[in-house]
């Protein structure tokens, strides 16, 4: 079975790429033509019965919400409906990350649950079965690593994040620098480069990568390539060893495009807003505007219990400055398991940056229809406005439950109203006003 890259290298346009046109307003030969370069990909639903979801240039810029077990909370029942919550919410994509509890079976329920494409970690639980069967996790045999990687992708995962960019090399750099101000904080990454200095022994995900890419081409699940060096710490944010992952992982991205894989890199982590964009210029120079996969970011480290707002505002920047997928970030980031309401708040947090984001990236995207919002709003019409609402039904529910008693204002200004007052002075003089 040819990959969707090998399809469009060869001119064939498929369904997938016909319906990605559709969904985001392009030619299908546009989308043919940048899956072949590598610059965008499409995620495809192991399951049958969901849409495949395009990311990449010039598309609309998407999110992911993650769900999954802890050590310390099992309940996949929970996890279920955590992932049905973010697909209604209005999550693109889904990633189920799961670290205790029967792995298989959680991922199976969640598979089962969504329409939306789900990825995921396969380290997670390659060192979880490692650490139940010999009771070390750095005994994790590199074999097994390569069985379960399959074992994933033929249950259904559509993109999975593998940490191949981590090698001795990069180590080496880690070493060399000699601090890190908010250590490592990436699970599987982390464990990999445990098991790397345990063992002496190169990580297998690079040292065998063209094995990674052969497994992943055999379901066209999109290799994303996992940032276990991201920085934890806006003051460690480009400092050599995350950026030397960096490198490592935009050169792979075009070594596994080249046999057919498609590809995406992924980003930090903690980001200033000032470094934003030349984290993402970076990024699409190295590796020729591959899709760029940003986890948040968050620009500030203090901001425990509202991360979830600061990550909107790195996600805004990151969207305007040309990443194509968002991981959110609940109000619980740093915090604890995220809940079912936290995963809903993520995922409207992050929709609204992305918008947000892409309303100066594109310019001219959404712009009628906030200028649709400006005027319906000047002429106090509440069902267009309602229509027209990104969130539809969270702005009826808090209109309904503080009811004015003209129900041509609000409580805000009640009589008061300006837009009220100013139509009759002022309308004759306002395009498109609507007649009294």
């Amino acid at each position: 079975m040819q990959t969707q890259v090998e399809l469009a290298k060869n001119g064939i346009i498929t369904p997938v790429m016909e319906e990605i046109a559709r969904e985001e307003g392009l030619e299908p030969e546009v989308v043919r033509r940048r899956i072949a370069s590598g610059q965008i990909v499409a995620t495809l639903t192991g399951n049958g019965k969901g849409k495949s979801v395009g990311i990449g240039l010039g598309l609309r810029t998407k999110i992911n919400a993650s769900i999954g077990t802890s050590t310390d909370i099992i309940d996949i029942d929970a996890e279920v409906s955590k992932a049905r919550a973010a697909e209604a919410a209005g999550a693109d994509t889904l990633m189920e990350l799961s670290v205790g509890g029967d792995l298989d079976e959680v991922r199976r329920e969640v598979l089962a649950a969504v329409t939306l494409p789900v990825g995921n970690v396969p380290l997670y639980q390659a060192f979880y079965e490692a650490n139940r069967r010999y009771g070390d996790p750095n005994r994790l045999d590199e074999e097994m690593l390569f069985e379960l990687i399959e074992r994933q992708c033929a249950d259904g995962i559509s993109f999975m994040a593998i940490h191949c960019g981590i090698n001795l090399y990069t180590l080496e750099r880690l070493e060399r620098q000699g601090y890190r101000y908010g250590g490592l904080v990436s699970k599987g990454g982390t464990s990999m480069m445990a098991w790397m200095k345990v063992n002496g022994r190169e990580n297998p995900l690079y040292e065998r990568f063209d094995k990674v890419v052969d497994i992943l081409k055999r379901y066209d699940v999109v290799l994303s390539l996992g940032n276990g060096l991201r920085a934890g710490a806006v003051h460690d944010s480009f400092d050599r060893a995350m950026i030397q992952e960096l490198l490592i992982n935009c050169e792979l991205a075009e070594v596994g495009l080249k046999k057919g894989c498609q590809m995406m890199v992924e980003g930090p982590g903690h980001v200033p807003i000032d470094e934003i964009e030349a984290n993402i210029i970076l990024q699409k120079r190295m590796s020729n505007y591959a899709p760029y996969y940003m986890l948040g970011p968050i620009p500030s480290d203090i901001m425990a219990g509202y991360d979830h707002i600061a990550a909107a505002i790195g996600a805004a920047h990151s969207a305007r400055y040309g990443a194509d997928l968002i991981c959110y970030i609940t109000p619980a980031e740093h915090l604890a398991l995220p809940n079912e309401d936290d995963v809903i708040e993520g995922v409207k947090a992050s929709k609204a940056a992305a918008y947000i984001g892409d309303m100066a990236k594109y310019p001219g995207m959404g712009r009628e229809r906030d200028m649709a919002m400006s005027k319906a709003r000047r002429d106090s019409d509440w069902e267009k406005q309602f229509d027209l609402a990104f969130f539809s039904d969270d702005a009826r529910a808090i209109r309904d439950s503080r009811s004015p008693q003209d129900s041509s204002v609000c409580t805000m200004c009640g009589e008061f109203c300006a837009n009220k007052g100013s139509l009759g002075l002022f309308g004759h003089l306002l395009p498109g006003t609507k007649k009294a």
